[in-house]
């Protein structure tokens, strides 16, 4: 953890007061994360196994990678990138950063700190085991690196980035894989640091009673407060992008829906002829701020994906490269500073190799990351995208039968047609035992 803002006193506070569920990498000595029988060891914790849980040992054996914390690494490039332009743009009148940055966190999170921490309600569909790595019902793989926001705020924290490993059963293309990396900040403010430079500003507050939610704000914010918050961060946010894209930059605003912020806005800023969303962020919801005991201060959040960040900079232009061991990949990017100019040199390209996958769904209980999850966890980064095709309902039956088209290509060498019907033919059989579907092949 980089806490240069911090006193060698006030930090032994804070981790004093840090959950014990926390958890801190460390470096690597810990035994590799392995499924048995009956549980999930991670980082030499062992969690039992219940009918939530679903992840694979494919999914297993990114845990602990830290691409972010991996110097010269493109996605390290890009968080010191924005880890320095905020060093520089927010000190203290001793002259240290004000922002603190935490980047090594564990990714096991409790479900209370993924989603419920979060205000994200129970019924809400981000929460699916379809679309989640549960270790158990109590116990997950973060989906966000926003999992640790109540906890940061707890300890004392009211300016802090932070960064890590997030894991999201989703699609397979060159623009999806099951693990990325987010970034976030947070901010806080007292009554006195948001109205300190208004005329006046003593006279103002933060809060309201008896006020209403609207569009433009929380039910017990002052619309005052609220502007000014949304300034500052909006401020912020159009600082570091045109820090990271350049000065030029065209930025727009879109407004949008969290369940941890209100008013929530989306920035999209135009990139080589196209309008590209790059960040999420809002008004925190003041419900959160006072469950992690600051319910007198209020502030804003934002979260941005690393890889999408250095896919457009550095023109990478599919996701699976960033786990790369191919030197000729990782070599491009040990700069001499990290704001040397990089633009990505393609790799040879392989040719690709398809083959399609027929079957008739299980009765019920079958979704499609379910299939992407199994034939990430045979075919691994080997397989570059999967497609559906076609969906077919029998007229009398009523079943459903979908037909896949998986694309394999290695990023280093070229495949061949026997070594791809092998890893097809596994997940064939696989779709059949481990999904229950019924082949058509």
């Amino acid at each position: 953890i980089d806490l240069f803002s911090r006193n060698r006193t006030t930090l032994l506070k804070h981790i004093r007061h840090w959950p014990a569920n926390w958890g801190l990498l460390t470096d690597g000595s810990a035994a590799r994360p392995r499924i048995t029988e009956n549980s999930v060891e991670v980082f030499s914790h062992v969690y039992p196994r219940d009918d939530m849980t679903n992840v694979t040992d494919k999914i297993l054996s990114k845990v602990g990678c830290q691409l972010h914390n991996r110097p010269h690494h493109p996605l390290w490039l890009i968080k010191e990138r924005i880890k320095d332009h905020f060093y520089r743009s927010y000190i203290g009148r001793t002259g240290n950063p004000l922002f603190s940055v935490h980047d090594n966190l564990s990714p096991v999170v409790t479900v209370e700190q993924n989603f419920d921490s979060l205000l994200i309600p129970p019924e809400h569909p981000s929460r699916k085991k379809g679309d989640n790595y549960y270790l158990n019902r109590t116990h997950m793989l973060r989906a966000h690196t926003s999992a640790h926001q109540k906890e940061l705020v707890r300890s004392g924290l009211d300016r802090f980035l932070l960064a890590g490993d997030v894991y999201r059963r989703d699609e397979i293309d060159s623009n999806h894989y099951p693990v990325f990396h987010q970034m976030e900040g947070v901010r806080l403010f007292s009554n006195h640091e948001l109205f300190a430079r208004v005329e006046n500003g003593e006279e103002l507050s933060l809060f309201e009673s008896g006020g209403r939610r609207t569009p433009q704000k929380q039910e017990t914010h002052t619309l005052e407060a609220v502007k000014l918050v949304e300034f500052d961060l909006k401020q912020a946010l159009t600082r570091l992008m045109r820090h990271l894209f350049g000065e030029d930059l065209e930025i727009r605003w879109v407004d949008c829906y969290f369940p941890f912020t209100h008013p929530s806005f989306e920035m999209e800023v135009r990139f080589q002829g196209d309008w590209l969303e790059v960040l999420g962020c809002g008004v925190m919801e003041q419900e959160l701020v006072c469950s992690a005991g600051a319910g007198n201060k209020m502030g804003w959040a934002f979260g941005l994906g690393l890889e999408r960040l250095a896919m457009v900079l550095f023109g990478i232009p599919d996701i699976r490269l960033f786990w790369s061991e191919d030197e000729r990949f990782l070599k491009q990017f040990r700069l001499s500073d990290i704001y040397q100019p990089v633009i990505f040199q393609p790799l040879s390209k392989y040719p690709s190799l398809f083959n399609d996958i027929s079957f008739w769904l299980p009765a019920e209980g079958y979704t499609e990351n379910d299939f992407y999850d199994l034939v990430r966890s045979i075919g691994g980064d080997l397989v570059e995208k999967v497609t559906l095709v076609d969906e077919f309902t029998h007229p009398k039956t009523k079943r459903v039968s979908h037909c896949y088209r998986v694309t394999y290509r290695h990023m280093e060498r070229t495949l061949t047609q026997e070594e791809v019907r092998i890893i097809h033919g596994a997940i064939e059989q696989a779709a059949e035992k481990e999904l229950g579907a019924q082949g058509r092949y």
